[in-house]
């Protein structure tokens, strides 16, 4: 029984294997509970096994790499097509075995156990991020249906509230007051909380030399530096910068058929807090470009000239992936001066 190519769909407790040998026979059914995993795979010879990008791949896959096998991590929905019939762990497992086999497949970088640590940081910190805007979108909506409207910077709301806890305002009722009394001291602590992340993400930032190679990019900053070393594990999964921007969801989304080319506005596949980041990152550097005389500054204001700013910001972001992925694969450093030559 020779086994070449696995397929193995990950679960809490019960993990289906589904293997084929060299002629795409298939040659193993077999369900394991969780500590049978990696003794079973200890005892067998060195083959490719697949797995869908979920929670607790990457921890298998390192796993199995140490025990010798290939991995090869896939995204769900590229498995989805090739499950049979109905939907159910064994016929995932056959449908991910089957997936990974195709030549022209494409797969998930695996990430090492730095980057899942750095990822943890950011993830952390993007949900507290989420949970103050939460707080400050409710905290706006209560005060409106007191007519005290206040607008969505949340400079003003923390400034709002400020009075409201120190008595300026006397128009509230006194529970109203005492409720954003309470709300004002949970913005400060999750103000800080954000700080302390925010400062935890910089540390890591100085202390990565990958990160710093590619921080010195106009519009990447030490987040955006973290978050794409994080996101990106093995580089050689794409070819060129365009794969890796088409992979962040930066391209443009195409609709083509009978010899005519239809193009709309960017796919936003991938990571969207990565592609955020990007062009919020362009966001910044457009804000600064007026009056510059270098070559990217004068693309820049070329591009203005014609094209709405936000076109301008995502441009800039697809450029700045391109360069990023560059400069990750190690063939070169960050030169601005020859960013934006051969873009008109």
């Amino acid at each position: 029984m020779e086994i070449v190519r696995i397929g193995l769909d990950l679960a809490k407790t019960v993990f289906e294997v589904h293997g084929v040998n060299a002629k795409d026979e298939v040659v193993l059914k077999k369900t394991l509970r969780r500590d049978a995993v990696t003794q079973y795979f200890a005892h067998l010879p060195p083959c490719i096994v697949g797995m869908e990008a979920c929670s607790g791949s990457h921890y298998w896959a390192k796993v199995f790499a140490d025990l010798g096998h290939e991995v090869r991590l896939i995204s769900p929905q590229f498995v989805t097509p090739y499950v049979k019939s109905n939907k159910n762990d064994r016929n995932d497992a056959e449908a991910i075995c089957e997936a990974i086999g195709r030549p022209s497949m494409r797969f998930v970088p695996v990430k090492s156990a730095e980057q899942l640590e750095i990822q943890a940081v950011h993830r952390i910190r993007q949900r507290l991020v989420s949970d103050r805007t939460r707080l400050v979108n409710q905290i706006r909506g209560l005060l409106a249906e007191h007519g005290l409207v206040v607008a969505r910077d949340i400079s003003r709301i923390r400034s709002t509230l400020s009075q409201i806890a120190d008595g300026v305002d006397h128009m509230l009722g006194v529970m109203l007051v005492e409720l954003v009394c309470d709300v004002h001291e949970e913005l400060n602590e999750l103000d800080q909380r954000i700080a302390t992340y925010t400062k935890r993400i910089r540390d890591l930032f100085r202390s990565n030399e990958m990160c710093q190679r590619i921080g010195r990019i106009d519009g990447i900053g030490p987040i955006t530096a973290t978050a794409l070393v994080a996101a990106v594990g093995d580089r050689t999964c794409f070819k060129n910068g365009r794969q890796f921007a088409a992979w962040l969801g930066l391209v443009p989304k195409q609709r083509s058929s009978g010899g005519k080319s239809r193009l709309f506005g960017i796919s936003k596949r991938g990571d969207r807090y990565l592609r955020t980041l990007l062009i919020h990152g362009a966001r910044a550097v457009l804000q600064k470009a007026a009056g510059k005389t270098d070559t990217r500054s004068l693309w820049i204001e070329r591009m203005r000239d014609r094209r709405h700013p936000n076109v301008v910001a995502v441009a800039l972001a697809n450029k700045n992936a391109r360069i990023v992925w560059a400069v990750l694969s190690g063939r070169t450093g960050y030169q601005p001066a020859f960013t934006g030559q051969r873009e008109a």
